[in-house]
């Protein structure tokens, strides 16, 4: 008994297990409210692979599904997945915040400490400001955007089951999670531009993040922002736009996706699959019909995934940015690594680089997995790598292998999923002690040969 008290002490004390325990139990309690009868409409449990497959992708944002969201799921199924999505999107401490709120009670400092880890920010000062701006920030910002779909869902549905709709797809577009209730995503809107541009504007603004926002805010002036803000959104544009151009380029007379549009169809296509990618999980194209270069290049805008300190996952667009200019000034033979006026410290570039080499370790390791767990399918290994990496970056795009996957798989991708959202470095701090015995000393200098 002392033994497991010790444990929780721990836990207690770890911020890092604390965001893995508690998105942990968020999934559990949510697969066990999923697996119940009246979640079905046809009255039988999904079965608790099932349920914790559906409840890790709720949770962690992603939007990978075994069943169809639309028809499967009872009112009450549906209610569960999007306040899964909701604390999902959120964090696990920003929601305990938000519930102390609302019944008076105090922020203790330990939930301080939490928040401000849980946040990625430097300071315990004005952390529970920062999170009710959050909070408002984020509700804001899904109510406009349920109020652009209701303009479309209200007229297609009626008034009550169109404010369902557009509340589930405002949270579900803004936290990047990609559940729909349309049933086939959004491939019947593919040229409603009032659908494709909300869905697009409330993925973008939750992949960018509050701080970019608020520093936009503050600023007023490019010149005058963080570091991070210019490279979130030089790169997010330039992800975006390129992303574009390059869909269109290479789809815009595919008969089985945009072949048949009209231009201006056309071109809100290339925008909305450049956009979801990153890392959202809707289509309004049939992705199974996609050429094979545009699946290769959706893989890596999902790797890279959004930003930082956002409801986004993948590697995280900072990072590639990081990786990117100290590959740029290794090159051009700088002893520094430079860019706008401003010093990268090494530390950053190697933390960039780690997070990159563990990502595609885990990419490429759980692909060779699925590979032999799901041979009986048929599907390529493309097709195969495309679901894993959909996975681990929290995207939710699939080419019709996830409702086939055995237990097996279900379990894995649920892993991937579940690291995807906490972060791998997370998950490395939350089980590797850290020396806490380093010494002013440093060896002596080992030459390598590198290249």
């Amino acid at each position: 008994m002392k033994y497991i008290e010790r444990k929780i002490n721990e836990i207690k004390k770890n911020p890092y297990l604390v965001f893995f325990f508690g998105f942990a139990a968020i999934i559990l309690i949510g697969a066990i409210l999923l697996s119940l009868p009246f979640a079905s409409q046809n009255g039988e449990s999904i079965g608790f692979i099932n349920a914790v497959f559906t409840a890790a992708s709720s949770t962690c944002v992603t939007g990978l599904v075994v069943v169809n969201t639309a028809a499967y799921w009872t009112l009450f199924g549906k209610v569960v997945i999007m306040m899964l999505i909701q604390i999902g999107g959120l964090g696990v401490m920003t929601m305990t915040a938000m519930i102390s709120f609302f019944i008076g009670k105090r922020i203790s400092l330990k939930t301080r400490v939490f928040l401000m880890e849980e946040r990625n920010v430097d300071e315990l000062q004005g952390v529970v400001r920062l999170t009710k701006n959050i909070l408002l920030f984020t509700f804001g910002v899904e109510f406009v955007g349920a109020l652009l779909f209701s303009t479309v869902f209200i007229k297609d549905y009626g008034v009550i089951k169109g404010i369902g709709f557009s509340l589930f797809h405002a949270v579900s577009s803004f936290c990047n999670a990609g559940f729909d209730l349309v049933g086939d995503s959004m491939v019947n809107y593919v040229d409603n531009p009032i659908i494709t541009l909300a869905v697009c504007g409330l993925v973008v603004t939750g992949g960018i993040g509050y701080f970019v926002f608020w520093d936009i805010y503050e600023s007023k002036n490019f010149h005058m922002l963080t570091l991070h803000s210019k490279m979130v959104i030089i790169m997010t544009s330039v992800l975006l736009i390129g992303g574009a151009v390059i869909m269109y380029s290479l789809e815009h007379n595919n008969p089985g996706t945009m072949g048949g549009l009209d231009m201006s169809a056309k071109i809100n296509a290339s925008i909305f699959q450049a956009v979801n990618p990153r890392t959202a999980g809707y289509y309004s194209v049939p992705l199974e019909n996609l050429r094979m270069a545009t699946v290769a290049i959706t893989v890596v805008l999902m790797f890279i995934g959004g930003s930082p300190a956002s409801t986004a996952g993948g590697i995280k667009t900072t990072t590639f940015a990081v990786l990117a200019v100290s590959f740029y000034s290794l090159v051009k033979g700088k002893r520094d690594f430079e860019v706008f006026g401003r010093r990268i410290l090494p530390e950053t570039t190697i933390k960039a680089a780690a997070i990159l080499l563990i990502s595609l370790l885990l990419v490429l390791a759980v692909s060779i997995m699925l590979a032999i767990t799901e041979e009986a399918s048929g599907y390529d290994y493309l097709d195969i790598l495309y679901e894993t990496v959909s996975a681990f970056a929290t995207v939710g795009l699939s080419r019709g292998l996830t409702p086939f996957l055995s237990n097996a798989g279900k379990i894995i991708l649920s892993v991937v999923m579940f690291i995807g959202r906490v972060g791998p470095m997370t998950v490395a701090y939350a089980f590797l002690k850290q020396n806490k015995n380093i010494g002013n000393y440093t060896y002596p200098e080992g030459k390598i040969i590198i290249g």
